[in-house]
């Protein structure tokens, strides 16, 4: 059986030691401690200055609390599973240090809105970081697109060979991915960024609190306007794991592509040894595992979104125990994304690019065919009419195991006699990437506009 709880005079027997074990989340929620006492130091510095405690207990509590935050850090603080989680541990290890003085630190305050504000100063804090390693992803996209502006390669669609594009122009195709990923973070960061503290257990307090002042220590520009809403809600945890979610996903896209881009097959692109593996078995291999494991930890972040979304519900206002569930995904979804972020950054910053695989792969698979037909076009011809005439000359190079660049006049002609000597000059592959000079294209002119930009924040 269980010692007495901080909670415990409504009960006449001990809770159930398995029960303890069951109902207790001090094995995760450890990781709060700082925001906790964070949020205490605020909450009772908040108490004294409206006189609901005296000055000299606040003194006492935020120089004890001070104390068990250098005991955490040091590692010499003894979480207890009987004490259920990181507010009741540090609690109770405060009125042990100072006495009487620590039991008034609860005054005005439930650990429903207690425990909705240690997460969102916790998740507050790690949206910073997820964005600061975005950006570092993001630098190291644009420095491949800068050291390897010349490089054409093809462009896919369904995973055929499509149109000849800049090496450049596909690693800036991310680069926006994850810009979008970087807003999604910097506007859910608003929704985070509010303070509940004061919402009580569901329906605020009797005592004369100041919230406002509690928000301006703890650097929240704003303050909850419903107490049932403050404790009984995790939308904002909910929000930056489904924002997690398409950045994991724009993180396996390109996990899938750089898989495949190493493979003999292909060999666009050499990955650092030091973000590969070998076989135990074939001294040859290779293998990216990086990527790999990527890929596969997207799956796990789209799992803890349905996991809250799950948990969340069904359930009537306000607290429920259900909501402790929240804080694993959450953390979990952290750690991944981090994790995530700052590997791929480095992964991507040491690649090399083979420029010879994927040039030859550039003009394969009659990757040149669209400005063939445009060149009809501009030679006037109406674009359906060129398609087929294209199509055709296409099926008659199939047919003869030939690339269009091998096409002499006299076959071009065969097909249109629209066709003049001009058309050698109009199918490289320069020709075709350089053609599309459009906002948005993959002319080199184009390309080096965007990565100014992108360089400017704009």
């Amino acid at each position: 059986m269980s010692q007495d709880k901080l909670w415990g005079g409504r009960f006449t027997q001990p809770t159930d030691t398995f029960v303890e074990e069951f109902t207790a989340s001090i094995d995760f929620d450890k990781r709060l401690y700082h925001q906790d006492i964070r949020g205490s130091v605020a909450h009772a510095r908040m108490l004294g200055r409206q006189g609901i405690i005296p000055q000299e207990d606040v003194d006492k509590i935020v120089h004890g609390l001070v104390g068990i935050l250098q005991q955490i850090e040091a590692g010499q603080f003894d979480f207890s599973i009987s004490l259920e989680d990181i507010h009741m541990n540090i609690e109770a290890r405060l009125s042990q240090k100072i006495g009487e003085a620590g039991k008034r630190l609860h005054t005005g305050r439930s650990r429903n809105d207690q425990v909705a504000l240690d997460i969102r100063l916790y998740l507050r804090d790690e949206i910073v970081e997820v964005v600061a390693y975005l950006e570092m992803l993001i630098d190291s996209l644009l420095e491949q697109a800068e050291k390897n502006i010349e490089v054409v390669m093809p462009g896919f669609t369904h995973l055929q060979s499509a149109q000849p594009i800049l090496f450049s122009h596909h690693m800036l195709a991310y680069v926006e991915m994850f810009k979008r990923d970087k807003a999604r973070m910097e506007d859910c960061f608003k929704r985070v960024n509010v303070l509940p503290l004061g919402a009580g257990a569901l329906a605020g307090t009797t005592f004369p609190i100041d919230r406002e002042y509690v928000a301006e220590q703890l650097d929240f520009p704003t303050v909850t306007r419903n107490s049932l809403d403050s404790v009984s809600d995790r939308d904002f945890a909910i929000e930056f794991i489904s924002a997690s979610s398409i950045l994991m996903m724009h993180l396996s896209r390109m996990s899938e592509e750089l898989i495949i881009w190493s493979t003999s097959a292909f060999r666009f692109v050499d990955l650092s040894d030091g973000f590969c593996t070998g076989s135990s078995i074939m001294p040859q291999k290779k293998n990216p595992d990086v990527p790999e494991l990527v890929r596969g930890k997207t799956g796990r972040v789209y799992g803890n979104l349905m996991a809250l979304l799950t948990v969340m519900k069904a359930l009537p206002l306000a607290y429920n125990k259900d909501m402790q569930e929240d804080k694993e995904p959450l953390f979990d979804t952290i750690d991944t994304v981090k994790g995530s972020l700052k590997i791929f950054a480095d992964m991507i910053r040491e690649m090399r690019v083979n420029v010879a695989s994927m040039g030859r792969a550039a003009g394969q698979g009659f990757s040149t065919a669209t400005d063939v037909a445009d060149y009809l076009v501009r030679k006037g011809l109406p674009f359906r009419d060129a398609h087929e005439a294209v199509g055709k000359s296409v099926a008659y190079c199939v047919e003869n195991e030939m690339e269009l660049e091998e096409l002499s006049l006299a076959e071009w002609q065969l097909f249109s006699p629209h066709f003049s000597d001009d058309i050698f000059a109009a199918i490289t592959v320069q020709a075709s990437v350089n053609a599309r000079n459009v906002i948005g294209g993959t002319a080199r002119s184009r390309v080096e506009d965007e990565i100014r930009r992108c360089r400017e924040g704009k």
